[in-house]
């Protein structure tokens, strides 16, 4: 790997005697992992070798990810390098509290944080650009997370639609890249000495925002993917240094953690409270992270004003006929729909007037002319003994099942007709019905694909 120069002078001047070391470990293939997801009522992997477990992550296991497997379709496993892990644990938060995730996409750290709320609280997964929250919306789709609006829009607008709102937030901020060269090569071409700098003032430009939508008492995570001081500890000393209600909360650091270099900012002492991974002492990429407390006082902003149902009567006939014949539990959440597509939304969402929303809380399915017909995001989300009627898959009908056939019956026992949740493994990978012995495909189209054997 050909680094910057300027980049190599930068680190070796910072880093001393440790600098061959770090160069060397950047040299070396990145290392894969992945997280097990909780929301799931099977937890038994198919297809997949979970090596050994990630010391810092409780849901992460050193392994790679197939992306046709079992295990990744139906959303049982995500894909993140290790130390990215970390910026989960750090946030943790608790069922029923109301969380951001500022730069979401892919969706690594939204999968995440949905893995501690189980489905209770608010989760907004926020990406500024769009194509990229269309690729978290589907991740979180797959996940099976119902508890997340998916919007698509910058701090500043956020701000004046949240403010003093959230009991977490997480800000993985914009940032030079610098911990990703060796897993992105690419990422180099857009460095130059100035990089960290200009990204820096961008970042703070963000958290200005930012902290205005964290409520008195509540916790922010703030992250990046670059070794630079520029745009780590020399943050994190200017937050401290212009809002005095933050505090940095110490946390507890495993073998290969480095504290933060209070040497690099401005020799504030708590900056060591802080957290450094350099890939040459733990196995994952280069992060920074710090995780800050807002002192506790009274909320100061307006409460804000919540969604409304907008189902007609024809639609909640037509939902109340589905949800009757087929599911095992009551849906208590608020109903939308956008067109002729149907959302139950989280507790607590607020009006959604203005908002770039891709995704409303959990796609139940689409109106049709007279009927309704659920979505994949359901059979994702859903337990499959919340549902009346399952059918296990063969791994030979799983295939047939995502390349979009049609499959008879052959089992001894009798079915009846109608909608099925399909499973794997207990999990839920999508609805078929049926109609006498032959299972009609409710795959998306734009799914499908060929499934090949892929043993563990």
């Amino acid at each position: 790997m050909a680094l910057p120069v300027a980049f190599q002078e930068k680190y070796r001047q910072l880093l001393g005697d440790e600098a061959d070391e770090f160069f060397h470990a950047l040299a070396a293939e990145p290392t894969k992992a992945f997280r097990v997801n909780p929301l799931k009522a099977g937890q038994e992997l198919t297809d997949t070798i979970a090596e050994t477990p990630i010391p810092w992550s409780r849901f992460g296991y050193y392994g790679s990810v197939y992306g046709h497997s079992v295990d990744h379709t139906d959303g049982l496993i995500y894909s993140q390098e290790p130390s990215a892990q970390l910026v989960g644990e750090l946030a943790a938060p608790q069922p029923g509290q109301k969380v951001l995730d500022l730069a979401a996409a892919p969706g690594g750290k939204s999968t995440h944080l949905a893995s501690f709320m189980n489905q209770a609280g608010l989760l907004v997964s926020n990406e500024i650009n769009r194509k990229r929250a269309g690729i978290l919306s589907e991740n979180m789709e797959r996940f099976g997370v119902a508890n997340a609006l998916v919007t698509n829009h910058d701090a500043i607008a956020l701000a004046k639609v949240f403010p003093e709102y959230f009991d977490t937030i997480v800000l993985d901020a914009p940032c030079s890249g610098e911990g990703m060269f060796r897993k992105d090569p690419d990422a180099m071409q857009y460095w130059s000495a100035d990089y960290p700098a200009e990204n820096a003032a961008r970042q703070k430009d963000i958290l200005t925002d930012t902290i205005k939508m964290l409520k008195p008492g509540g916790t922010l995570v703030y992250s990046t993917c670059t070794f630079a001081p520029e745009e780590d500890e020399q943050v994190i000393a200017w937050l401290l240094d212009n809002y005095p209600e933050f505090s940095i909360v110490p946390v507890d650091k495993v073998a290969g953690f480095d504290d933060g270099r209070p040497e690099w900012a401005d020799g504030n002492p708590a900056l060591k409270d802080t957290v450094r991974l350099f890939p040459n002492h733990v196995a994952g990429e280069g992060h920074f992270m710090a995780k800050l407390h807002k002192a506790d006082g009274e909320v100061t902003a307006k409460p804000v004003k919540l969604a409304k149902s907008n189902v007609t009567a024809e639609q909640q006939k037509l939902w109340d006929a589905f949800a009757n014949e087929n599911l095992t539990i009551d849906m208590p959440n608020t109903l939308i729909t956008f067109g002729d597509q149907l959302y139950a939304i989280p507790e607590g969402t607020p009006r959604l007037n203005g908002l770039q929303v891709l995704r409303a809380g959990l796609h139940l399915g689409t109106f049709k002319k007279k009927r309704f017909e659920p979505s994949l995001a359901l059979a994702l989300a859903l337990q499959p003994v919340q549902f009346k009627q399952s059918y296990a898959l063969t791994l030979d009908e799983w295939q047939k099942y995502v390349h979009g056939d049609t499959f008879m019956i052959e089992k001894d026992e009798s079915y009846a007709n109608g909608w099925y949740i399909l499973t794997m493994a207990e999990n839920g990978v999508g609805f078929g019905k049926l109609v006498n012995g032959q299972m009609k495909n409710f795959y998306p189209k734009g799914l499908r694909f060929i499934a090949q054997t892929h043993d563990k």
